[in-house]
């Protein structure tokens, strides 16, 4: 037991890289300092959800398996695609399997198959786990749209060709149509507060 807690908490360890490894993709747009894979992951599984609940799935599930659907990059790191046309990482599956060596069984269990499921997309949660990576993408390139960076349209494009819910492309248009500070608006004059005050 003590081998697999001391592998449990290098596990733990390494999962934080995630917090400290940028999404490379954001780089070759222009964008200095990208969010990391941490960000990503986090509002991809507040995203996966919504979206699941939405469509009648399983929210917690959809959710869960978006916060272990980048976490092979920790030992991948984050290719971006054009960096996909030259090398092959090997299957997040394989990863995972790799990464989940000496910690406990349960654990072990839990995140593979989380990870399985979502690589498969057979299951409604894992279609909306992986629309939720895609309409995580489309809000932050409009964030950094909204902040001067021009060339971010082709991930906005891809993201939205990509999805697959009827929620999902809905909450895309929105997301299109509106400005990523607008609920502040919305909340501000739901109070009678002023948007521009401190």
């Amino acid at each position: 037991m003590a081998d697999e807690l001391d592998g449990l908490a290098g596990l733990l360890y390494e999962m934080g890289l995630l917090k400290r490894y940028k999404r490379t993709g954001w780089l070759v747009a222009g964008v200095r300092d990208p969010e990391s894979i941490a960000d990503h992951s986090f509002r991809a599984a507040v995203i996966a959800g919504v979206i699941a609940v939405l469509e009648g799935g399983d929210p917690e599930r959809a959710a869960f398996m978006s916060l272990f659907h980048d976490t092979q990059e920790t030992r991948v790191t984050d290719i971006p695609y054009l960096g996909k046309r030259y090398l092959r990482a090997a299957p997040n599956e394989q990863v995972t399997a790799d990464q989940m060596r000496g910690v406990p069984e349960l654990v072990g269990r839990m995140v593979s198959g989380a990870v399985a499921e979502y690589e498969e997309k057979a299951t409604l949660e894992a279609v909306c786990a992986r629309d939720a990576d895609k309409l995580e993408c489309l809000i932050q390139a409009v964030e950094y749209r909204e902040q001067g960076h021009q060339n971010v349209q082709p991930w906005i494009d891809s993201s939205l060709a990509a999805l697959r819910t009827t929620s999902a492309k809905r909450v895309a248009e929105e997301v299109l149509r509106t400005g990523s500070l607008e609920w502040v608006s919305h909340v501000l004059n739901g109070s009678g507060g002023d948007p521009g005050a401190g």
